[in-house]
């Protein structure tokens, strides 16, 4: 059950991880209705936008540069560490 659980936090945290990635490496190229990348930018960006949605509001630009994306990926990397160390205290 337990191992489950971590499989699952694990792999979410992943993807979760992967479409914050897809999606900064996607706002370097303009991608408009029509192009063949238009689906899945427009995919990735309902999947991030309410992660990077609050964060922005916070995190103010770097002139042309949004960091958020990065500060995303580290506040995702603590929340999973911490998660699943609860998730292994438990099955204690």
């Amino acid at each position: 059950m337990f191992i489950f659980l971590v499989r699952f936090v694990d792999l979410l945290f992943q993807a979760i991880t992967l479409a914050i990635i897809g999606r900064a490496l996607l706002s370097w190229f303009p991608i408009r209705p029509g192009n063949p990348f238009y689906p899945v930018a427009a995919v990735l960006f309902q999947l991030t936008e309410p992660i990077l949605a609050p964060l922005r509001r916070v995190i103010p630009r770097l002139g042309m540069l949004d960091i958020t994306p990065l500060v995303a990926l580290f506040l995702l990397q603590f929340i999973q560490s911490a998660l699943l160390s609860a998730i292994v205290r438990l099955a204690r």
